[in-house]
């Protein structure tokens, strides 16, 4: 037997609700920011990690990166600076220079931690920056705490790894924090957007 859809609008209306959601996003396994293509579902290191926000960092008025927050599977509430497992991923639509990224992290981090909270993490912060390589468009760093680890990585290559949850929460409080490098990119990544 043939369905014809005029002679079912009940059924028309259903394929063009589906029809929809499949545009819109809904059931697609990424999202795109500005062109960069971000997993909704990630598994690395034997975790799966689901997408909790994504969106575009820019610089005055540039378009700097765009960038995804994810999180266990498990864990649906933003905990960006909590001890559980999370990822943060910026594909970059700008050249930047590896001292340039060593100099904002440091002093974004002395701006926003105390000068105690800076002392305990200042050597493996130090050991941090120095790992970091210039990027040109289309580059993407993954900053990743999988519980016990911290890892800095670019396109795919780990440059840095540390057992350190201090350094963890301090790197993703640059972007995620009480204070971030920007309130609207913050929200975008938490899912307030």
């Amino acid at each position: 037997m043939r369905l014809r859809l005029n002679h079912h609008p009940a059924l028309g209306a259903l394929l063009a609700i589906c029809m929809m959601l499949i545009t819109s996003g809904v059931f697609a396994s990424s999202v795109s920011e500005r062109g960069e293509r971000f997993e909704r579902v990630v598994d690395e290191n034997g975790q799966r990690y689901t997408l909790i926000g994504s969106g575009v960092f820019r610089y005055m008025v540039w378009n700097a990166y765009a960038g995804a927050y994810y999180q266990l599977e498990s864990d649906t509430q933003p905990q960006p600076l909590g001890n559980q497992p999370r990822r943060l991923e910026l594909a970059y639509f700008r050249a930047i220079k590896a001292s340039d990224f060593a100099e904002a992290t440091e002093e974004t981090l002395r701006d926003t931690l105390t000068l105690y909270e800076f002392t305990q993490i200042e050597a493996p912060l130090e050991q941090l920056n120095q790992r970091y390589s210039d990027v040109v468009p289309g580059d993407r760093y993954l900053l990743s705490w999988d519980g016990t680890q911290l890892r800095l990585a670019l396109n795919g290559e780990v440059l840095f790894a540390e057992d350190n949850a201090e350094l963890a929460s301090a790197m993703f409080s640059i972007w995620l924090g009480e204070r971030p490098l920007g309130e609207d990119f913050r929200d975008a990544l938490l899912g307030r957007g």
